[in-house]
């Protein structure tokens, strides 16, 4: 049973909505997860690892890492020492600093990072095949309504 069958008609549309919501996003992916799997060997906590990277090719230091990622250290570590064993990463010293270093794909790494991100890309567009182009500019247009406002009130309870 998913989160969205929990929700009945005397619930507030706005929690049957979020319910959908939820239930969406965690099919889209779960189906990422299983072809990450199935096609590429790889995890999607170590695509997004990579996907950081890819966007700051000189590295990242570990605690960057983490922030972006929202994680603790200690899963950083472990899938940096996975990639790294597999030659898809690598540490670099940071200068001036004697125990910090960067994190960075190398260019084996690089290679297969645009393989799966151009997949990943792929099945993104399937799974919003159902919907068309109009369908998904409103639906971007209302889910960014909900983000300002959601961020506005957060900001506003801090």
């Amino acid at each position: 049973m998913d989160l969205e069958a929990r929700a009945h008609s005397e619930h507030p549309q706005e929690l049957r909505l979020w319910l959908r919501m939820l239930t969406c996003t965690q099919q889209v992916e779960r189906q990422i997860r299983a072809r990450l799997r199935t096609q590429f060997a790889t995890t999607l906590p170590r695509f997004d690892l990579m996907a950081q990277l890819e966007r700051v090719p000189a590295g990242l230091k570990m605690r960057e890492l983490s922030a972006r990622l929202m994680v603790t250290g200690g899963n950083v570590t472990g899938i940096t020492d996975q990639l790294v064993a597999e030659g898809l990463v690598e540490r670099v010293d940071v200068e001036g600093d004697r125990r910090a270093y960067r994190v960075r794909l190398t260019a084996r790494g690089r290679a297969q990072f645009r393989a799966m991100a151009q997949q990943h890309e792929q099945w993104i567009v399937e799974a919003f095949a159902g919907l068309g182009a109009r369908d998904i500019a409103t639906l971007h247009k209302l889910l960014g309504k909900v983000k300002q406002h959601t961020q506005h009130n957060f900001l506003e309870t801090e």
